[in-house]
């Protein structure tokens, strides 16, 4: 008979210790260390010592055929991954509580129960009556997807081994299944580790697509250890802010497609709407003739996307200035501040900054530098940008703008939706071509950027611009502004 072992495992990363203790070494957080039994249960026949069967090995060389994609008939979710879903792979869907997750999935299967193909949705949290009104709520009442409320992985293997093999199946959550072959209580890191694990195994085998729904913590990452997303094929992330409509679906992992595309939806009283032009979504409530807005041209993926940056820059009392950012990375606006004032003359040590992403969209990409440049410039002199320019563009740090990549979308993008000019790198000016249909205002040096809205703050009132273009104004030279 084997002897229980007891160790202490990190329920954020998987660690295990022999003894408690109060910090996890290995992640760095405090007081997530739960005992569990590691005893596993498989018989001592098995763990014996056998002789290894031989297999064959193959060359480089050979004929590779693309993987079979099954398409969801959500153009939005074959977006984000790749083409559809691959015969065989295993997805880990992850986003906040409340944001849509549910509701996707409940429309992914229906579209494609209604195609004709055999779909399962395992409902570990609700009851099938629960799922039910919401298939209702959404009109999707009448499609012939199979439901189920069961925890055991097992009894949901078993079942699912029965009759044809199902195209997709889902499991809403992976965080409430449990098996035999470990002693723990479900939700925990050995038990969530193992169910995917034999979720794994019985995908690989029988071909059918699994979906995996997965909690997230409070900083938005995927809850549970870090060793599933490893396991999986793909790992997408379900964004959005409550009090917004839009919803993000975005790929994180992705061993059959691109890593960097996403998906845009709009949460309607009817479930979710695919938003084939997110840039004219994000723009559709811009404040114009308001100073501290610019647009900035950014891609996503292979989609330009097109984003309005919001900054307010203000006096403030206090002995240490606000610096608050959403959706960018604070990093990044640090040193876009530090710029403008070691090299632009821009003083912003007694200003409170914030900066916003309009419509909830995360940007990642350093191309925002310059939208966001002038939009804080603007905000402190007061000035208006112009309303049908776009922003796209690198800031060093010895204040020189570098060039992007895609520059020819991104203005295509810009010219589609009615912007006349834009403001890019100098040296993306050969690559822009004169095909695009946009006037463009290269520049070189961000001074030349803070001279240009300066000089338009001082048609609205404000002390006069210096007359040489790449000056920098006397005020901020001073201090003032």
């Amino acid at each position: 008979m084997a002897k229980n072992t007891l160790s202490f495992v990190c329920q954020n990363c998987g660690a295990a210790y022999n003894r408690w203790q109060g910090k996890c070494e290995s992640c760095g957080e405090w007081n997530t260390l739960a005992e569990e039994d590691t005893t596993g249960s498989v018989p001592v026949s098995i763990r014996s010592k056998r002789k290894g069967r031989t297999f064959a090995l193959e060359s480089l060389s050979g004929k590779t055929q693309d993987a079979p994609r099954l398409s969801s008939g959500m153009t939005e979710l074959d977006r984000v991954t790749g083409g559809g879903f691959v015969r065989g792979s295993v997805l880990l869907v992850g986003g906040d509580p409340g944001i849509g997750k549910s509701t996707l999935l409940t429309q992914a299967t229906s579209l494609l129960a209604r195609a004709g193909h055999r779909v399962v949705y395992i409902s570990g949290e609700e009851a099938v009556a629960q799922v039910r009104l919401r298939a209702e709520r959404l009109g999707l009442s009448d499609a012939p997807v199979q439901l189920a409320a069961e925890t055991s992985v097992e009894d949901i293997v078993s079942t699912l081994s029965e009759g044809a093999v199902p195209r997709l199946i889902v499991i809403d959550s992976i965080q409430t299944m449990w098996t035999d072959t470990v002693e723990s209580a479900p939700g925990t890191v050995t038990q969530v580790r193992a169910s995917a694990q034999a979720l794994i195994r019985f995908a690989k085998r029988t071909g059918a697509a699994i979906i995996l729904v997965g909690h997230v913590t409070k900083d938005g990452q995927i809850a549970g250890p870090r060793v599933v997303e490893h396991m999986v094929d793909a790992v997408l992330s379900f964004e959005g802010e409550g009090s917004q409509q839009f919803r993000i679906l975005r790929a994180v992992k992705n061993r059959f497609g691109p890593t960097d595309e996403i998906g845009v939806f709009e949460m309607t009283g009817l479930g979710l709407r695919e938003v084939t032009n997110p840039s004219e979504l994000f723009l559709s409530e811009r404040d114009l003739g308001t100073p501290g807005t610019a647009v900035f041209a950014g891609i996503e993926g292979t989609r330009p996307v097109l984003v309005e940056l919001q900054a307010l820059v203000a006096p403030t009392s206090l002995g240490t200035p606000r610096r608050a950012v959403v959706g960018w990375d604070p990093s990044r606006l640090s040193m876009v501040l530090a710029v403008l004032e070691a090299h632009c003359g821009v003083k912003l040590s007694g200003h409170d900054v914030y900066l916003n992403v309009a419509g909830g969209l995360r940007i990642h990409e350093p191309a925002a530098d310059l939208a966001a440049a002038a939009a804080l410039v603007s905000s402190l002199v007061n000035a208006q940008l112009p309303s049908d320019a776009v922003y796209f563009g690198e800031i060093s740090l010895s204040g020189v703008v570098r060039p992007v990549a895609q520059t020819p979308a991104r203005l295509k993008e810009a010219a589609k939706l009615g912007f006349q000019r834009a403001v890019l790198p100098e040296s993306a000016r050969g690559e822009a071509g004169g095909d695009a249909g946009l006037s463009l205002n290269a520049i070189n040096s961000l001074t030349t950027l803070v001279a240009e809205i300066a000089a338009r703050g001082s048609r609205r009132g404000e002390p006069s611009a210096p007359a040489e273009k790449n000056a920098t104004p006397a005020r901020f030279r001073r201090g003032e502004g």
